[in-house]
């Protein structure tokens, strides 16, 4: 067990002497004898260690018991794609820094402690204000389905983008650039994760989430959280298990493949939905939206090209800029040889798209 753990014997044997992990049996000749229960536990064990988290803290992970195996593992996966994604937008950094010293350039030392100090949104969130406005249609939407409550939690705020303005909302946002962005005479924000709310039962009329459940590194435990504060639940988010969902868009058909692995894992519409125990509504796109998320420009497909509105959409920093580049580079050339328009000249013709954007309601 310890060879194919990669640890050493004394850490299996502290493990079971501190009650983390305890095989299941011992040999006639006293040596522990680890179950299968055992080594899934174990697995977890060694995972969370890897990632930094202390012993004691591991322990409550493991022991939680409103989480099973499957919801560990989501928590588990959110966790390394967040740690994938600081690296990504680190090695971009060191790759910029780089090309600055080729061409004799100094990074000051603050640039330098910036990029090592990033987070995701830290890396794109300044890019907010200039695109990522509320669009008007699809905050009707959301706002109805609050119904009539009067008190609002708005989880992975950012700027406050949708935020109904008749209604007390308190807001959360562990982000300390979006929290900055904030304008004046918005909601009170508090820095708190989703999966930790730090709330009462039913402290709320509803709780909302808006195109941020993609950032969670634990998608299923924070949507557990949202039904447990709130007694309604708002959820805009998307689908990404409906056969064929990754050739719905031409922009990940045809030129950034690599959406796929970024929802690799991903809970399914009906995992999340069973989470609050709500019901799914499709959200379409208008053509014109004011929010450049990442479907937002599917009928401007020239909008993709302009850096500012790709710095401000979480999908491009975290594919890598190689893919970005070849993606962009790709869509310039079927624009200017008309392929583009010749692939996708049913668009035009339509004012909404449907897109797999969902709206989830409880």
């Amino acid at each position: 067990m310890a060879e194919l753990a990669a640890v050493s014997v004394r850490t299996l044997h502290h493990y079971d002497e501190i009650g983390l992990v305890q095989p299941s049996a011992r040999t006639g000749a006293g040596y522990r004898a680890y179950s299968a229960g055992d080594v899934e536990r174990l697995r977890e064990v060694l995972a969370f260690r890897r990632l930094g988290f202390g012993l004691r803290e591991i322990a409550d992970l493991v022991d939680d018991p409103a989480t099973d195996a499957v919801a560990r593992l989501y928590r588990l996966r959110g966790l390394l794609v967040e740690q994938r994604d600081r690296t990504a937008v680190m090695v971009a950094a060191i790759d910029k820094e780089l090309g600055e010293r080729a061409m004799g350039i100094r990074t000051t030392p603050e640039d330098q402690l910036k990029a090592f100090g990033a987070q995701l949104y830290e890396a794109i969130g300044s890019a907010y204000p200039a695109t990522r406005r509320t669009e008007p249609r699809i905050a009707a939407r959301i706002w109805e389905a609050l119904g009539d409550a009067r008190t609002v939690l708005n989880v992975g705020a950012g700027t406050g983008s949708y935020e109904p303005p008749d209604r007390e909302v308190t807001a959360v946002e562990p982000s300390a650039v979006m929290r900055a962005q904030r304008p004046a005479g918005a909601a009170p924000c508090v820095a708190a994760s989703a999966e930790r709310l730090p709330f009462a039962d039913q402290s709320f009329d509803a709780a909302m989430a808006v195109s941020t459940v993609h950032h969670w590194p634990d998608p299923i435990a924070g949507l557990r959280e949202l039904r447990r504060v709130a007694r309604r639940v708002v959820v805009f988010t998307y689908d990404a298990s409906t056969t064929g969902w990754l050739q719905r868009f031409w922009l990940t058909r045809d030129y950034l493949p690599e959406f796929a692995d970024l929802l690799a894992g991903w809970p399914s519409l009906a995992d999340m939905t069973r989470a609050i125990g709500g019901r799914a509504e499709p959200v379409l796109i208008p053509w014109d939206c004011a929010d450049g998320f990442f479907e937002a420009h599917w009928r401007r497909p020239e909008a993709y090209l302009d850096e500012h509105v790709r710095r401000a959409v979480s999908v491009w920093t975290r594919v890598g800029p190689e893919a970005e580049q070849r993606a962009v580079n790709m869509l310039r050339a079927d624009l200017a040889s008309g392929r583009w328009a010749e692939r996708n000249r049913d668009l035009v013709a339509l004012d909404a798209a449907e897109l797999g954007l969902r709206l989830i309601v409880a």
